[in-house]
């Protein structure tokens, strides 16, 4: 299951590289992408918790860490979407956070999952 969320993950990673390029430009970026961008990273958030409290697979080092993170990056996600309500890009520092804190618990879980280390 885990490795499903890994795949979920990159997918959403690929639509928040085009959210990202469009908010450091300064411009709004658009909805349906962010709105699938949320939806991935949600379904990747609820397929790791499945794992990490519980579903009878052995947790992989490192995962509940992952999850974590991944948590603390969609509330940055949250943040960011509503400035996006509102009609404005988000600020660049906080989408370079959200980024990057979604980027080391998508590797933590893709090394747990992969059972890289």
């Amino acid at each position: 299951m885990l490795q499903w969320a890994v795949i979920i993950f990159a997918i959403g990673a690929i639509g928040g590289l085009v959210l990202a390029s469009s908010v450091l430009r300064g411009k709004l970026a658009p909805w349906a992408l962010s709105l699938l961008h949320a939806a991935l990273g949600a379904t990747g958030l609820v397929l790791t918790a499945i794992v990490v409290f519980g579903a009878g697979e052995t947790v992989p080092q490192h995962t509940g860490l992952a999850l974590l993170l991944l948590v603390i990056a969609a509330l940055g996600g949250f943040f960011l979407a509503s400035f996006h309500l509102r009609g404005r890009p988000g600020p660049k520092q906080v989408v370079l956070i959200h980024a990057g804190v979604a980027v080391i618990g998508f590797l933590l879980l893709a090394g747990g999952a992969f059972r890289l280390f």
